[in-house]
């Protein structure tokens, strides 16, 4: 190394040991340390799967009968999609999935699975399956009851249906009182969650394939922070419209590049895929396997990725309720293939690949394990996961943004100062998770998306005779409109 370069790295080794202690001290302001016992994830976990359960019988397994319609619109062949609205059922959905698809798909699967087993593949699998009914009644409710503003841009999400939905059925105070708390979760939990961990495991990624500790990057985490903040920035603040032109192109690729590479690693071990798959289901109903799969499902939602899909939490409708449409449940069948890509497929490629690929753990886990995985068929995998990884969490910060943005307006009033105001907090933050300790930082969010939650699931199980309502019309409009034609 030349004396310029070394200087160069003890200056920005300097310049990072100073900035450290500064932006912990901001974090340790904005977040307190909240510790959550054991058995308050699994109350939250219980009545997550118990109102998925209720909803997928209630309305009669839409999670099945709705998908073929579920494709037909995003496809676009509807006529639905000129009422008012922002973005398309394509453009929402991809949002939204950009949101819920982050690294908890890639690192909390493999710890899933190396501590409970293949079986917890099994639980995720159904968890996926039934919050696909969650994920239906919540944004339906997100677009019927959302609001335009003099600008014409269109606001909902769980602040708006809690609000205006109790007040039609006599209770505009609980209404309210549920709406604000809804609403200051989700912006303290975006910058959380949906922020400084996305920006510090992206970071970390980084650092890793560019020498690691005796990298480049050591010791420069303000810097790629920095630059993370600035392309963030430049995303966000076009709004629900420049988000979702970025996610309905990034989306698609960075799924598709995962499970192409997944895929790859499955079928050079097609010999071990029956196994694989017996071992998953005959896991699933062993001890170690049940606990393990309630210990995946626990990870996937609260622990890091707030909810491997959402369902049930509320956030994703915020970005649905921006759709085009004047059918409100159009938009409950978009949105119940959320769950369906982000757990079923992709989380199931994860757990496969660690199964067929009979890596032992050893100690790894997390992205390690998942690495490790790949690595028994394509040695340089680790360059492709750091990329996935970095636009994982990409994708998700700017979707979290759109959420927390939608929750400080509703709290302040909207306007382009507050908008202003709070974009650059967001990526203040940004630069942030990648110079700080992150664990009060994860046990305040998943605080907040206890709460988020809690709030969310009284409003959807009060409003589902709504949505029963709007979804018989919708089925008898769509049947005189098919014998017209």
């Amino acid at each position: 190394m030349s004396e310029g370069v070394a200087a160069s790295r003890g200056l920005d080794e300097a310049s990072d040991a100073a900035f450290r202690p500064f932006a912990q001290g901001i974090a340790d302001v904005v977040f307190v340390s909240v510790p959550v016992g054991s058995s308050e994830l699994q109350l939250i976990v219980a009545l997550l799967v118990a109102c998925a359960l209720y909803f997928t019988v209630s309305f009669r397994f839409i999670n099945a009968r709705g998908f073929p319609e579920a494709l037909r619109l995003v496809r676009g062949s509807s006529d639905v999609s000129t009422g008012s609205g922002e973005v398309s059922h394509f453009a929402a959905l991809t949002t939204a999935v950009s949101g819920t698809v982050g690294v908890g798909n890639i690192a909390h699967v493999a710890i899933a699975v190396s501590v409970g087993g293949a079986g917890a593949a099994f639980w995720m699998v159904v968890a996926g399956i039934l919050g696909m009914a969650s994920k239906f009644v919540e944004c339906t409710l997100g677009v019927l009851y959302r609001v335009e503003d003099d600008d014409g841009h269109v606001l909902g999400g769980p602040m708006f249906y809690l609000r205006r939905g109790f007040a039609e059925r006599g209770w505009p105070r609980l209404g309210k009182a549920l709406a604000g708390y809804y609403a200051v979760c989700i912006v303290l939990g975006c910058l959380g969650i949906g922020c400084m961990f996305q920006a510090n495991q992206a970071y970390v990624q980084f650092r890793g394939i560019t020498g690691g500790d005796s990298g480049w990057l050591a010791g420069r985490g303000w810097l790629f922070g920095v630059l993370l903040a600035l392309v963030v920035a430049i995303v966000i603040v076009g709004g629900i419209k420049g988000i979702a032109r970025v996610t309905s192109k990034i989306v698609p690729a960075m799924a598709l590049l995962y499970l192409v590479t997944g895929w790859i690693v499955i079928v050079a071990s097609i010999d071990r895929l029956p196994g694989a798959v017996a071992e998953i289901v005959s896991g699933a109903f062993s001890p170690e396997g049940a606990s393990g799969g309630m210990l995946g499902v626990l990870l996937l939602g609260f622990r890091r990725a707030a909810f491997s899909n959402e369902a049930g939490i509320g956030s994703s409708s915020i970005a649905h309720s921006a759709v085009k449409t004047k059918e409100p449940v159009t938009e409950g069948f978009v949105a119940l293939l959320e769950p369906f890509i982000d757990t079923v497929i992709i989380c199931s490629t994860t757990a496969l690949v660690i199964t067929v690929s009979g890596v032992s753990a050893n100690g790894l886990t997390g992205v390690e394990l998942t690495s490790s995985a790949f690595e028994q068929v394509i040695p340089w995998f680790p360059y492709v996961l750091a990329v996935v990884v970095i636009l994982f969490a990409f994708s998700t910060m700017i979707s979290w943004s759109y959420y927390g943005l939608a929750g400080f307006l509703y709290i302040v009033g909207r306007s382009r100062t507050a908008a202003l105001i709070f974009n650059g907090v967001f990526c203040l933050f940004v630069v942030l998770g990648c110079a700080t300790q992150l664990d009060a930082v994860i046990d305040f969010s998943d605080a907040m998306v206890f709460a988020m939650a809690l709030a969310n699931l009284i409003g959807l199980v009060v409003l589902a005779p709504v949505v029963k309502r709007e979804l018989a019309g919708y089925w008898e409009r769509r049947g005189r409109s098919s014998v017209a034609s």
